[in-house]
């Protein structure tokens, strides 16, 4: 692949540069006991206060739920004591994506799960150049993270990214594994870690509820409704991931149509992912630019 040119990098750089502010405002506001959907909200707002558009909802996700969990239309859940929290969000610039996310400790017991989530993150992007192997990259988080008494999640990964697509084409599984794809220069990548505790079985399954949608095809219908909704949708999220309630900026009256969309397939559902032994998970993330010269981290 090409280097990217001198406008799209640009674009790249600057969805990172909000992206890493909002997360490291998320990280200092989020409190114990504050309701969920303010953070969602509040990170949502930041990001097009400093002149860019959400890539996806703003993910929190907490505990054992590791990734997906964004707020249905009037949440009333908050932050649990003791928890941990795993914030995730995503910028887009003309459809460059920049995707970030930490995880916030009020559990002194997960403290260091928390730590070795970033010291496998950074063994990682140290590790990135062109020509490398995705399977040394595996290997070298398994043993970042196992070498600190923790599991890694076997099925969550980090994934290449691509204008308006958050998982274009490769993925970057965080074990070990057979593949002779290679990283190649100009690519954009999310690295992401997800650790839990050595007890666990260190995957993810699909948990019942699913708050994040996403455009898959357009169709025909009958009613108005559906094609007023469908035609929304298209021309604002495109193949990007949406919340619900997004859908009420809209003014339309969708929860009907809602229901055709998703009925015919129009739309797809994003599941909560959720450890499959009910272990606690923890998350690092940083997008990176891989340059002939090596990584560049853009959040």
């Amino acid at each position: 692949m090409a280097r990217l040119d001198r406008e799209a990098l640009e674009k790249y750089e600057e969805a990172g540069l909000i992206a890493s502010k909002v997360r490291d405002r998320m990280e200092r506001i989020v409190r114990e006991g504050m309701k969920i959907i303010e953070i969602c909200e509040e990170a949502e707002d930041a990001i097009r206060r400093l002149g860019g558009k959400p890539a996806f909802p703003c993910n929190v996700s907490i505990n054992e739920v590791a990734a997906h969990y964004t707020s249905p239309p009037g949440d009333e859940r908050v932050i649990p004591e003791r928890s941990v929290v795993k914030i995730d969000v995503g910028v887009q610039i003309d459809g460059y994506i920049a995707d970030t996310a930490v995880t916030v400790c009020f559990n002194p017991e997960y403290e260091e799960m928390v730590q070795t989530s970033q010291i496998a993150l950074e063994a990682a992007i140290r590790l990135l150049r062109p020509g490398l192997l995705i399977s040394e990259l595996g290997s070298r988080v398994q043993n970042a993270i196992e070498s600190r008494g923790f599991k890694p999640v076997s099925n969550l990964t980090g994934h290449q990214i691509g204008r308006y697509l958050i998982h274009a084409g490769k993925s970057l599984p965080n074990v070990s594994h057979v593949s002779l794809r290679k990283i190649r220069e100009g690519e954009v990548y999310a690295i992401e870690p997800f650790v839990t505790t050595r007890r666990a079985e260190g995957r993810v399954k699909e948990g019942r509820e699913a708050h994040i949608f996403r455009l898959m095809k357009t169709r025909g219908f009958k009613r108005k409704e559906s094609r007023e909704l469908l035609r929304y949708i298209r021309n604002n999220f495109r193949t990007l991931p949406f919340a619900k309630r997004w859908l009420e900026r809209s003014g339309l009256m969708y929860e009907s149509a809602f229901g055709d969309l998703l009925g015919s397939r129009c739309i797809m559902a994003y599941p909560v992912f959720v450890e499959a032994s009910g272990e606690w998970v923890v998350q690092s993330e940083h997008t990176v630019y891989i340059d002939k010269e090596g990584p560049v981290v853009l959040t």
